[in-house]
């Protein structure tokens, strides 16, 4: 019964996902656009749980899902724009566009099908932050700190773009 229970919420994921991304390319609207991109990030969390990936699950919703698609939406209604009708005007799908990605659908499927998979549940990691945090605090403590000291300089930047220059 538990595999048909985690079957089912895999193919009710991907289908919200996959639809999501979907939706995010072919809006014309880019706030929905923006929106359903955080939905498509909230499906790959439930597939991360799936996983049972419960720490990428928290930091996928708490940074892709909270922080960037909030900023990208920020960042939209912010500019200056006459109406939101047709801000993310596409030209359709083109013919060769949609023959490359049922090639790709296709091969993707092939490679699947031709995988043996092999999974135990001793493969699960049990601990996953006290993992991550020893190795951030140890042998990535140098890498930690300049992405820090970098999205410090990019907030810094964001706050002087968003309030404006002085004229002289």
């Amino acid at each position: 019964m538990d595999d048909l229970v985690y079957t089912i919420a895999f193919y009710i994921l991907a289908a919200i996902t996959i639809a999501s991304a979907i939706g995010v390319v072919t809006k014309h609207n880019l706030v929905h656009s923006a929106l359903l991109m955080a939905l498509c990030f909230i499906g790959i969390s439930g597939l991360y749980v799936l996983l049972q990936a419960d720490f990428l699950a928290a930091v996928q919703i708490l940074v892709y899902s909270g922080a960037v698609a909030i900023l990208i939406v920020l960042g939209i209604m912010l500019t200056q724009r006459r109406s939101m009708e047709n801000t993310n005007p596409n030209s359709g799908w083109p013919r060769g566009a949609a023959v490359v990605c049922a090639l790709l659908f296709v091969v993707i499927l092939i490679v699947i099908a031709a995988t043996p998979w092999h999974y135990s549940s001793s493969m699960a990691a049990q601990d996953t932050p006290s993992v991550l945090a020893r190795l951030l605090f140890t042998d990535y403590m140098v890498a930690f700190e300049a992405a820090a000291v970098l999205l410090l300089a990019a907030m810094m930047g964001a706050i002087v773009l968003a309030k404006g220059g002085e004229e002289k």
